[in-house]
């Protein structure tokens, strides 16, 4: 793949058990199929040259023999194919018997890493025909060839610096420090595990589990294939369980009882960016004897397989409600702390009839109730002025009614005026000043409420707009606290939906007509008494920006990775022109705008991208962008 991306499979292959010549065979069938699917990654379950269960067998020296036979045909299926393979084998050396995954490539056996723990319990009783590894790399002939054998070993693709891969073995996955924490410290982007769990009622969801919290802990992809149907039913049955996961999500899962191969694509890039942002993942402990063995596997810049959200801070599926009560309760936490702490009588707010405004006052009546405190002590202020339309002034009322608080309206078109002759302005004149008088005259009135009232100013301005620099400096820019400051526009827009449902009656009413008003700062006069200044039309669509936010910041991605991710997740929604623009646009505006978040004021964070100078973002106001925009060029 490109950018970063590696395409990894696992695969649960037909298998006769301790018919080595016929699972040799399904094996390079499968090679075959992967290398045609792109795939550069490719996991076979444990012991998948001769089955899992073939107890007592394993010491026969015709099942062994048989095991290197055909293992050498397999090697052999790799010679033009550039794709990394593990297959599971069982190996001998000095005298005893390894339970092994081979690392093969380009025709060769690049190493045998043998499994670290053996299970000897319940069902299982590995220790009868094999032992466990826990010496240092060492060699072992394969048909001439010394190959590298041992447990301390990183693969590294030699032209994607990224892509490194270390494997452990079943039950190394299930003990309390699992082989790769070394590996991934070691360097091991990816882990591939070669398994054979047998089902039972309940293990899915474990072994699910499991997967999901070592790649997290480790900050990993993980590629788990599984033993499936095929293997022996004396005692047991396999369900071919294959589950591909990265950082704790899972990309990829099979069907149970399906023998077969999953395919997705593992981040290896992102994963490398995120453990380099986690200053504690190295930790400068003493990793010696681990050897890095290279290998070939070059992308061929195949489509993505695996889904790219387009609203990447907006739980998917069953998850908002749930998501949607836990942000607003961190909000409304944030905010009641700071009342508590500072003694304030009140909470003063500017409510515009718009998105964030709303937000924020729902959030201060929950603050209030958490308090208990009299709703009546929270002072909405709706401040008409020259854009103002009937729509969001009225919303604005209904709004306050509805939810029990004070409310004000104080109308500043003559302090406006008064301000322009004040500084010389022609109303006529349309310019910035035209626009941002009104907003800081806002703001100044929303100060002044407060101080007379004991009180403070509750900012309503989000994450988008603290990206793109949409803030009047010292205007909306400013408040006391911005119980907004984390939450991206296409947030804003789930959370009071959410609200909408979860109150209903008027206020729902009210909340559905503000989610169906076009979002704008309303600062030019009224077109036929409807807005003329709409947000999305001059600064871009904000589905896009959060987009932009999510990945080029969060995440570190260069412009082109982020532009491929774009035109991948809004394909037929956006032209490829539309998408290129408006990302110019953000880069120019994140790096011209930085010195409005250079002094933001206090706000609590809620997810995982924060722009507060205080806590999740240091930038310099005066840092060029040329490098990021030729890169788009």
């Amino acid at each position: 793949m490109k950018h970063g991306f590696v395409k990894v499979a696992a695969v649960t292959p037909a298998l006769r058990v301790a018919d080595v010549r016929f699972n040799a065979e399904n094996i390079s069938r499968a090679i075959g199929e992967a290398e045609k699917a792109g795939v550069q990654l490719l996991v076979f379950p444990e012991l998948s040259l001769c089955g899992y269960t073939c107890g007592d067998l394993f010491g026969q020296k015709v099942l062994l023999d048989d095991c290197f036979a055909f293992l050498r045909t397999i090697v052999e299926e790799t010679k033009d194919k550039q794709l990394l393979v593990f297959v599971g084998v069982p190996v001998r050396l000095g005298g005893v018997l390894y339970n092994c995954a081979a690392a093969l490539n380009g025709g060769r056996v690049l190493a045998f890493i043998p499994k670290t723990h053996l299970p000897n319990y319940a069902e299982f009783y590995e220790k009868r025909n094999f032992q466990p590894y826990a010496g240092e790399n060492t060699e072992i002939d394969f048909y001439g060839d010394r190959v590298p054998f041992g447990n301390k070993i990183v693969f590294a693709e030699e032209k994607e610096a990224d892509f490194t891969v270390s494997a452990e073995l079943c039950e190394d996955l299930w003990v309390p420090a699992p082989p790769s924490a070394a590996h991934a410290h070691a360097g091991a982007n990816i882990i591939v595990n070669l398994s054979a769990s047998d089902e039972t009622a309940g293990k899915a969801e474990y072994r699910r589990l499991l997967v999901r919290s070592q790649s997290a802990k480790t900050v990993s992809g993980y590629v788990y294939a599984d033993a499936g149907e095929g293997e022996s039913s004396t005692d047991m049955t396999f369900s071919g369980h294959n589950i591909i996961s990265e950082n704790g999500e899972i990309l990829k899962e099979s069907v149970l009882f399906e023998n077969g191969m999953i395919v997705s694509e593992i981040d290896a890039e992102k994963l490398s960016f995120e453990r380099r942002r986690i200053n504690t993942f190295y930790d400068g402990r003493d990793l010696g004897g681990y050897r890095t063995i290279s290998f070939k596997a070059s992308s061929r810049g195949e489509k993505l397989t695996r889904p790219v959200a387009r609203l990447p801070f907006v739980p998917q599926g069953g998850a908002l409600g749930e998501r949607a009560e836990l942000i607003l309760s961190i909000q409304a936490a944030g905010l009641g702390k700071r009342l508590a702490h500072t003694g304030a009588r009140a909470a003063v707010l500017g409510i515009s009839g718009g998105l964030d405004s709303a937000l924020a006052l729902l959030v201060t009546v929950r603050a209030f109730k958490k308090l208990g405190r009299d709703l009546k002590d929270i002072i909405a202020v709706t401040m008409p002025c020259f854009g103002t339309t009937d729509k969001t002034y009225n919303n604005s009322l209904a709004l306050m009614r509805a939810l029990g608080v004070t409310f004000k309206t104080v109308n500043i078109a003559d302090s406006v005026r008064a301000h322009f002759k004040d500084i010389g302005h022609d109303e006529c004149v349309k310019n910035a000043a035209y626009e941002n008088a009104q907003a800081r005259m806002r703001t100044m009135v929303l100060m002044n409420i407060a101080n007379d009232a004991g009180g403070f100013v509750v900012g309503t301005g989000d994450l988008s707009e603290l990206a793109l620099g949409w803030a009047t400096y010292n205007g909306d820019h400013m408040s006391m606290y911005g119980v907004n400051a984390s939450v991206p526009k296409t947030l804003v827009k789930y959370l009071i939906s959410y609200e909408a449902e979860r109150l209903g009656g008027q206020l729902k009413e009210t909340l559905n007509d503000i989610l169906n008003t076009e979002i704008s700062p309303e600062l030019l006069p009224p077109e036929d008494g409807k807005i003329a200044q709409k947000t999305e039309e001059l600064v871009g669509p904000y589905e896009l920006h959060d987009f932009y936010l999510y990945y080029a910041i969060r995440w570190g991605f260069s412009p082109k990775k982020v532009l491929f991710l774009a035109e991948t997740a809004f394909a037929g929604i956006y032209e490829k022109e539309v998408i290129k623009k408006w990302l110019v646009s953000f880069y120019k505006r994140f790096f011209s705008q930085q010195f409005k978040r250079s002094c933001l004021p206090d706000g609590v964070k809620v997810g995982s991208v924060s722009l507060s100078p205080r806590g999740d973002w240091r930038m310099p106001s005066d840092a060029c962008v040329q490098s990021w925009l030729k890169e788009l060029e």
